[in-house]
């Protein structure tokens, strides 16, 4: 990976590791060649230039899905929740400024296109096939569950279906992501490389 993106994908605020973020760089390098680069749940932009930095060097673009006003876990009260993130005005989470901000730093407004939405309500009006599909929206079961119905259809044939925050042990993490991941699997989706949460499946 380009090193002055990597910089900027470390300091991008997220919670992806370097070794999942390279790992899901080269998942976008290796899916670039089939088609666009989609992830759902993008908040401030961190594994977007990860993804950015492979749809680049493979002559794509990244699509990034989310509403940007932060999933369950990021509200008040929750584990993963940053007051900094929350609008003054409104009293709600924004995470679209700060999107913008870490996209533009890294020089990648070229190549990655925000689409600002709820992820279900948005692939029902779209219908590119894509190379790479990265799951990393709500972390709720119903809600994982619905991004995976929802957008894999569009995932091409020889594509990549990417989970985060996959744990088998509870004591790690939530279970959602596993689950859904498990019910990929059992819809044919083949395993192809796991790098501590983040997990590379093939549609074939």
């Amino acid at each position: 990976m380009d090193p002055t993106l990597l910089k900027h994908a470390r300091d991008a605020i997220g919670f992806m590791p370097d070794d999942e973020g390279l790992a899901l760089h080269d998942a976008g390098v290796a899916a670039a060649e089939i088609g666009p680069l989609l992830e759902v749940g993008t908040y401030c932009g961190k594994s977007a230039v990860y993804l950015g930095a492979a749809a680049r060097a493979g002559n794509t673009v990244l699509f990034t899905v989310d509403h940007h006003r932060g999933s369950e876990e990021n509200q008040a009260g929750w584990e993963w929740h940053d007051e900094s993130l929350v609008d003054p005005r409104t009293g709600r989470m924004d995470t679209l400024p700060f999107f913008r901000r870490t996209i533009e730093d890294a020089g990648l407004e070229d190549v990655v296109i925000a689409v600002v939405g709820t992820s279900t309500t948005v692939a029902r009006h779209l219908a590119t096939p894509l190379g790479l599909l990265f799951i990393d929206g709500g972390h709720a079961f119903d809600v994982a569950l619905a991004d995976y119905e929802a957008w894999s259809p569009l995932l091409a044939m020889g594509g990549s279906l990417v989970f985060h925050d996959v744990f088998e042990d509870p004591s790690d993490g939530g279970q959602a992501p596993f689950e859904v991941w498990k019910r990929a699997v059992s819809d044919g989706y083949e395993p192809v490389s796991t790098t501590g949460s983040l997990r590379v499946l093939r549609k074939g």
